[in-house]
């Protein structure tokens, strides 16, 4: 125990000293400052930041909980990312520069109108509350409380420990966004990423090692000889994620995801310029093709150690490998990196959702001329409120049916399509206009509900997602044409930096490498 928490506190004050490091000098008072990082991001710092905002413990262990019990189909969720990020490097991003915007909902308020901008930012606060913390904080506590075993080691219930280790790192995580904003974020995501990388991959790596007696490759080919079915990525129509959602509603939550949403983009925004901003994605794009080594292989090598046994609670099965495979003495270290995840995520979060609340609401219509010092203290006493919020629903999560993912993915599409649909239907289109997004917004989010949660309508929650995005267009043109509006929309020019050279080509590299993975497990 003595190894494991010298391991354990030696890299997370590493973390913090180097970020207080980075920032002693750093204005944090300026809305630029604070909430922007000071526009100096650059495209290594940017993509670690987006990454480990993505990755979590909901992934560590939901998706390789999710690839124990389903095999790898599940892959599709990280490498069809690379797609969505090309496009949102290429096509929104040089938009998003070019038009100075802080939050996503600015543009919204500059296509549609107003009311628009403020019923997408509340609809980004609810999501933010009632879906993504609870779940990043519930399965962080899950891994450290099962790696450090606190419940026996203390002398209370399991329940009690979770409930314990959720606050603790609830307060952690809030200290960074509150007191360092998007850049002790980008900052300590940076050095978090590394760990990550390095730590998530010593699990696979001992573990076919051991499996292989000492040779990696013939324990991938135990593994895969043993369940062969697990190594199929395409998905049957009865499975947990069906191929054809790739074609359907899987790319439309992607584009959303990478391209649209304030907790990933808001990394891109405070970029030195257009060219770093859009190696920032590029570089994600990578490493999402990287990452199912860390959060999908161990999912399928538990398989060949435990078969069936965590069936029926699959989330337990990456904090169990992770005891067996991996020696004491780096234990410490790994649990650092979980907090690290964790923390990353949740930070990143909490900064992004009082950069909304600030700019989109409290400016827009309680004060509209408050000064720069008194927003950054606005943003963090939300921050505040929000992190106390997640912490109380956190323990709700628990026992996902299908897992903490799939619960993730599931619940996100109460917020994600409506919102996907009306920005593009801005970007693509000149035909709908503020009434027509209003009306998209609503009955999106109501359709969704309705068949996902409601009544059973025996499809797959990915194909609601493409059927809802349809339905969203239709239902937005009608109106739109049935309730007219003289909107002029006014094209904002406030950046005129030139893109990343090597944009296309990195980019056209990343679609072809994953149609290759697909063709090469297919």
């Amino acid at each position: 125990m003595t190894l494991t928490l010298l391991g354990f506190f030696g890299f997370t004050l590493f973390v913090i000293f180097y970020v207080w490091y980075q920032l002693k000098n750093e204005n944090l008072k300026s809305e630029k400052g604070y909430f922007l990082a000071g526009k100096s991001l650059t495209g290594p710092v940017i993509a670690a930041s987006m990454l480990l905002t993505n990755i979590s413990t909901e992934h560590l262990i939901g998706m390789n909980g999710n690839a124990y019990k389903n095999g790898i189909i599940v892959i599709a969720w990280e490498v069809t990312s690379a797609i969505a990020l090309v496009i949102a490097a290429l096509y929104f991003l040089p938009r998003y520069i070019r038009m100075g915007l802080t939050t996503i909902p600015e543009y919204l308020e500059n296509r549609f109108d107003s009311l628009t901008r403020t019923l997408v930012a509340l609809f980004l606060m609810l999501s933010f509350v009632v879906t993504l913390l609870p779940i990043v904080l519930y399965s962080g506590a899950l891994n450290i409380e099962s790696i450090f075993e606190l419940s026996e080691n203390f002398g209370f219930s399991q329940s009690e420990g979770l409930i314990y280790t959720v606050i603790i790192i609830g307060l952690i995580g809030s200290a960074y966004a509150i007191f360092g904003g998007l850049k002790a974020v980008a900052y300590s995501d940076t050095l978090n990423g590394i760990g990550l990388l390095i730590g998530g991959l010593l699990i696979p790596v001992l573990a076919l090692y051991n499996i292989g007696d000492g040779h990696m490759l013939s324990g991938l080919k135990k593994v895969y000889e043993f369940a062969p079915e697990k190594f199929d990525i395409i998905g049957k129509p009865n499975s947990v994620l069906p191929f054809g959602v790739l074609f359907t509603g899987l790319m439309i939550n992607q584009l959303y995801f990478w391209g649209m949403n304030q907790t990933i983009i808001q990394r891109a925004l405070g970029a030195k310029n257009l060219a770093e901003a859009q190696k920032g994605l590029l570089y994600t794009g990578i490493l999402k093709i990287l990452i199912p080594l860390v959060i999908v292989l161990p999912g399928l090598i538990a398989y060949y150690y435990y078969q069936d046994q965590y069936y029926n609670n699959p989330d337990l099965i990456y904090p169990v490998l992770v005891k067996k495979v991996l020696p004491a003495s780096l234990t410490g270290f790994f649990a650092a990196v979980i907090l690290g995840a964790v923390l990353s995520t949740f930070n990143s979060v909490l900064n992004s959702a009082s950069t909304i609340f600030c700019f989109d609401l409290y400016k827009k219509h309680i004060n509209p001329t408050i000064d720069e010092k008194r927003l950054v203290k606005t943003g963090k006493w939300i921050a505040v409120i929000l992190a106390m919020f997640s912490i109380i629903a956190a323990p709700l999560v628990a026992k996902a049916p299908e897992g903490l993912y799939q619960m993730l993915q599931q619940l996100n599409g109460i917020f994600f399509i409506p919102i996907a649909s009306i920005l593009m239907a801005g970007f693509f289109t000149k035909i709908v206009n503020a009434n027509g997004a209003k009306a998209g917004l609503f009955f999106g989010f109501l359709f969704y509900i309705l068949t996902s949660f409601i009544f059973d309508t025996g499809i797959h929650f990915v194909h609601i997602w493409g059927i809802e995005f349809v339905l969203n267009f239709v239902i937005m043109i009608l109106v739109s044409k049935a309730f007219p509006t003289d909107k002029v929309v006014v094209e904002l020019t406030k950046d005129s930096s030139e893109p990343w050279k090597y944009s296309r080509f990195l980019g056209l590299a990343l679609v072809l490498i994953t149609v290759l993975i697909y063709y090469l497990l297919s």
